[in-house]
């Protein structure tokens, strides 16, 4: 198709994948394992569409989309490389969740390819949760993790969202910029990490010392726990220190994903990262 030809709609729903450079940790993760019981699902929205027409890791069937919003996505450089399906808001709103906010835009896509620790060498500011389960806030922490330039995010595969249309929509286009990491055991991830010579700094109330008052290495792994339970014991103990944000005001406690903002914001000043 040339670069600058309107994509033809089409009812076709024959698949089609997108093309593009792929940088090495994207090509590694073409080759990694994807779970076969995942089938594809629509993500949707704008962002969340446009980037992953971006991504060159992320296999792409169909886009259903409304006149207006094709016009946009155009006007943004985007150019669909899959069958294009002409339909109304209103029938937009019949292939996703109930009160799904699409801006008239719906991808068919499959999950992304699983990331593997190994391809976290090389990077400098790794965010790791320990069993957050909410996808709003995982969502959230992608977003702020791509916002402030960290490696990647890692999560467990249990008690951890799975990839789905909430999780992509609330990381608005954030899952397909950055590593998204499944561990199955995050203590033993925890102290791999240290073994690659990251300093592993787990976020708890009690810490002994606020994390703008802690030293850091040239590699940092962040640790945040859920709001309920925190950083589990056994992770815990896996990290090299304990650190606590310290809050001016009356409520001291923060939504994880606000927690998250703040601690990759003091890690980055800390660490004198541009």
């Amino acid at each position: 198709m040339s670069q600058n030809k309107r994509p033809k709609p089409t009812k076709d729903k024959s698949f089609g994948t997108g093309k593009g450079h792929i940088p090495p940790w994207k090509k590694k993760a073409m080759t990694s394992r994807t779970d076969p019981d995942d089938g594809p699902f629509y993500i949707y929205g704008l962002h969340t569409v446009e980037a992953a027409f971006a991504n060159p890791a992320r296999t792409r069937h169909k886009l259903v989309i409304s006149q207006n919003a094709l016009r946009r996505l155009e006007e943004r450089g985007v150019r669909p490389d899959v069958p294009v399906e002409l339909q109304s808001p209103r029938a937009i709103d019949k292939l996703l969740p109930k009160d799904a906010v699409h801006q008239g835009a719906a991808l068919y896509v499959d999950p992304l390819p699983h990331y593997g620790a190994e391809e976290l060498q090389g990077g400098k500011l790794v965010l790791a949760l320990d069993q957050v389960t909410d996808p709003h806030n995982v969502g959230a922490i992608l977003r702020s993790a791509v916002a402030l330039s960290a490696d990647a995010v890692v999560t467990t595969r249990r008690h951890a969202p799975e990839e789905g249309p909430v999780l992509a929509k609330t990381a608005s286009g954030a899952l397909d910029m950055i590593r998204h990491v499944r561990v199955p055991n995050m203590a033993r991830f925890v102290k791999e990490m240290r073994e690659q010579g990251y300093q592993a700094i787990a976020l708890d109330s009690e810490g002994p010392a606020a994390l703008e008052n802690t030293e850091f290495s040239e590699k940092t792994l962040l640790v945040l726990g859920s709001e309920g339970k925190g950083v589990r014991q056994g992770v815990r103990e896996a990290c090299d220190t304990l650190a606590r944000l310290d809050m001016p005001g009356e409520i001291k406690s923060l939504n994880v994903s606000n927690a998250a903002v703040l601690s990759l914001y003091v890690a980055r000043m800390q660490m004198g990262l541009s």
